[in-house]
């Protein structure tokens, strides 16, 4: 149990140790890697062109976005860390094996007053499902037995303990989700953000008198349609992995309720 409270304290902490670690990684990753010298021409990021061959030119001109580049780099990291992150977590509540034949064979077993059979096949399967009915399982091998109850109370007991076991599950499914969410939103946002910036320096290149400064507008153009690419991809994979991650979530949600009313039904039934 220890072991367990340990580990949701972990996963309470994890996006404030997580988010800022990306962080970092995505500056380091714009000064030194996109910014590195050999990447523009005359090995100078500021006033330079990014070079023309090579993922060197690609590396330059994604520099030249501008400091709004990490941010969204950030995000981007954020979204596929924490994407990984649910996958592993839903995988696991998923469980072993089919949910549905699963049920079938472990409502089969209590009906015919296997529950010790019927609490073993819960613990082969694991995941969220098999939590929920080992516990509405344990409940109903309890109340069996005891002949003081009525029908009515031993019932309601058990569905009591199944929304309980219900509610200790589902957070731990949705958790993170709002982050994956979140970013769907604020890429696309800071995205433009970067690009009002952008144009705002080409503008400014176009206004000056005399001939317009050439590196400035297309530094600025470059920064308008750099943070708007990194920004609508980082957003789009986002709204897909949350979309994905949210029926994945149902079809389990599904499951769960099913085997409550399953355990429900069989009590109900044999009683």
């Amino acid at each position: 149990m220890s072991n367990e409270k340990s580990s949701g304290n972990l996963s309470a902490y994890l996006p404030f140790i997580v988010i800022p670690v990306l962080f970092g990684i995505s500056v380091w990753f714009y000064m030194f890697i996109l910014g590195d010298e050999a990447n523009f021409e005359g090995n100078d990021p500021e006033k330079g062109h990014p070079i023309k061959e090579g993922i060197g030119g690609w590396y330059g001109t994604v520099y030249k976005g501008g400091p709004i580049v990490p941010i969204l780099i950030c995000i981007f990291l954020t979204v596929i860390a924490f994407s990984v992150e649910r996958f592993i977590t839903i995988f696991k509540a998923k469980g072993k094996g089919a949910i549905e034949r699963f049920i079938r064979n472990v409502r089969g077993l209590v009906s015919n007053g296997q529950f010790d059979a019927a609490i073993a096949e819960c613990d082969r399967q694991r995941g969220s499902v098999a939590n929920v009915l080992r516990a509405g399982i344990a409940k109903y091998q309890m109340v069996d037995k005891d002949s003081s109850m009525p029908k009515e109370a031993k019932l309601a007991a058990i569905q009591k303990e199944l929304e309980e076991a219900t509610a200790l599950e589902l957070p731990m499914l949705s958790k993170n989700l709002v982050i994956i969410s979140t970013c769907a939103s604020i890429s696309t946002l800071i995205g433009l953000i970067g690009t009002v910036v952008g144009m705002i320096r080409s503008f400014k290149a176009l206004a000056q008198a005399g001939a317009p400064d050439t590196v400035a507008l297309s530094t600025g153009i470059s920064e308008a349609l750099i943070n708007t690419f990194i920004g609508i991809t980082g957003s789009c994979i986002a709204i897909v992995m949350y979309n994905y991650f949210s029926n994945r979530i149902d079809a389990i949600t599904f499951g769960i309720d099913e085997a409550g009313f399953s355990v429900s039904q069989t009590f109900a039934a044999k009683n």
